[in-house]
């Protein structure tokens, strides 16, 4: 009788605990609730409250309100125009064609066919469907995809799972009562559902934490592809121009021979000195000295055009004719607040300061309440008969609710750290705008600098020829020496060489401009191209200069 009546006492001191329990639980729930909504009125003015709908709205907003910072970007000085000068309405007229700056155009999606060149074309086409960096991006992006719609599917819906078992034990038994064990058999199958209520946001927050990190790497992707676009025109660029040079090269050192070949006979008949005869000899050995440089070039940029494309770099494409090529006559100057709009990595900056964002929720939510409740239903008993029948049927239902008290400061610091880590992510939104800002500030400049540079060496090279033609008629007259014809020679082939090398600088520059000024947003592909606004126009060439941009 004393073990039964031991049994009773634990039992009771049981039921105290529990009741002792339960009245510190409500005091405490009561508590946090009075301080739950005294929080919750302070964020909000009282005419919210007007309507019971409203409440329900304004709780939805808590965690926006106090759990974190909204994560906009923030608002950065619009410069009036991009460089420390105003850009021109257009460059100077080079080789006829005088760029046009279209002022509050939209960007040009696929801008590379404005070259007018199907082989160029094709190139692209081939990079964008072949590039396995491209490719492997991608597939990086469709995985973060489905990342999140797990996490979204696991965090925000209830989970249900069945279960078996079936076990044989031995246990020990009371040992004044029969032996001291027996065996028995357990069988259990039941279905088991468990749900996690989000009160306070914290699984909210982390799906959008990572639904912005997605919008990341999509937005890299995009960046990706637009920098693989540029990258195979400007390899297939330089590359057509190294190889005009190697050409212009190859014949200035067989001219160059050719007089070293003339001096040196001329030397052995007295006719010159051995100054000459030396000076001739070091000029042609110079310019053989410079076809070596110019060919590893050549070929190096060839073999990193077939890798862009996907092709290993024995199986490189041909080289364009560069004069095949047309210069886009107008290219598009996006105005500074939609270029934010535009950019795949000002967009990338964006969506990772709205992670950072949420993260600092997440970290907040951490210190609140957490509830959650489960619920089982099945079949079970000590033999299959049992189990299967009506009374074997077996169910829970239940409710737990924890909330953190000490956790050494661990919360508080985590919720310190994501602030810190929103700041600096605030700091590398602000860089990149100004990057991006300073890329075409460069990038315009360099055309307009690329005109000036390409119109005073075509006004050379073709001065140049033309001393060379007269000079060159007047030798099949007789009336000049060969090395006359030479020398006017030489001096157009030079000119030509730094000509080639402008007019590759000034296509390559406008193709990097086309890629600063990134994609049209969403929405706006169908009008996007080389309108502008006539006021946006005039502004650009000088009317309002205070207004330009």
């Amino acid at each position: 009788m004393s073990q039964f009546a031991d049994v009773r006492f634990v039992r009771r001191a049981a039921g105290l605990v529990a009741r002792l329990v339960a009245r510190l639980l409500v005091r405490f729930l009561v508590r946090f609730l009075v301080r739950f909504l005294v929080r919750f009125l302070a964020c909000f003015p009282a005419t919210r409250f007007a309507m019971p709908a409203s409440l329900v709205a304004c709780a939805w907003m808590l965690a926006a309100c106090s759990f974190g910072p909204s994560g906009e970007p923030p608002a950065l000085p619009q410069p009036v125009h991009y460089g420390s000068e105003a850009q021109p309405a257009q460059t100077v007229a080079a080789q006829g064609v005088a760029q046009q700056f279209m002022v509050g155009a939209k960007p040009v999606p696929q801008w590379w066919k404005l070259y007018q060149s199907d082989a160029l074309n094709a190139l692209v086409d081939e990079g964008l469907r072949n590039s396995p960096t491209l490719a492997a991006t991608e597939q990086t992006l469709a995985a973060a995809r489905e990342q999140l719609r797990a996490q979204i599917g696991s965090s925000l819906l209830p989970t249900i799972d069945a279960g078996g078992q079936a076990t044989r034990n031995r246990a020990l038994a009371i040992p004044e009562i029969g032996s001291n064990t027996f065996l028995y058999n357990i069988f259990v199958g039941q279905l088991q559902a468990h749900y996690t209520i989000d009160l306070f946001g914290a699984a909210r927050l982390a799906d959008a934490a990572l639904a912005a990190r997605v919008n990341v790497q999509a937005y890299q992707l995009d960046a990706a592809r637009r920098a693989l676009a540029a990258n195979i025109v400007s390899a297939a660029i330089t590359s057509a121009a190294l190889h005009a040079q190697i050409d212009t090269t190859e014949r200035l050192v067989t001219l160059a021979n050719d007089q070293a070949r003339d001096t040196q006979r001329r030397y052995a008949l007295g006719a010159v000195s051995h100054a000459d005869q030396l000076s001739a000899q070091q000029n042609a050995a110079s310019l053989s000295a410079s076809l070596p440089g110019l060919r590893q070039q050549w070929q190096t940029t060839r073999h990193a055009l077939a890798v862009l494309l996907g092709r290993t770099p024995d199986a490189a494409p041909g080289d364009l004719e560069l004069a095949s090529l047309r210069l886009p006559q107008q290219v598009p100057v996006v105005v500074p607040s939609e270029l934010l709009r535009a950019r795949p990595d000002i967009q990338a900056a964006d969506a990772a300061l709205k992670a950072a964002a949420a993260d600092v929720g997440v970290a907040t939510a951490q210190m609140y309440p957490s509830l959650s409740l489960s619920a089982s239903m099945g079949q079970g008993g000590f033999s299959w008969p049992v189990a299967l029948s009506g009374a074997g049927a077996i169910w829970s239902i239940g409710a737990s609710l924890s909330q953190p008290l000490f956790h050494g400061g661990a919360l508080v610091a985590q919720r310190r750290a994501a602030m810190n880590t929103y700041e600096a992510t605030v700091s590398q939104y602000k860089q990149t705008v100004l990057a991006a800002f300073q890329n075409v500030a460069d990038t315009l400049a360099a055309l307009e600098h690329d005109a000036q540079a390409l119109d005073t060496a075509n006004t050379a090279a073709r001065s140049a020829q033309g001393i060379f033609d007269e000079i060159a008629a007047r030798y099949r007259l007789g009336a000049v020496p060969v090395a006359s014809t030479r020398a006017s020679e030489q001096q157009f082939r030079n000119a030509q060489l730094d000509e080639i090398r402008y007019t590759s600088a000034r296509l390559t520059d406008t193709a990097a401009l086309f890629q600063a000024m990134g994609e049209p947003p969403v929405g706006d592909e169908a009008q996007a191209g080389l309108q502008a606004t006539p006021q946006a126009t005039s502004q650009a060439a000088g009317d309002k200069p205070g207004n330009a941009n």
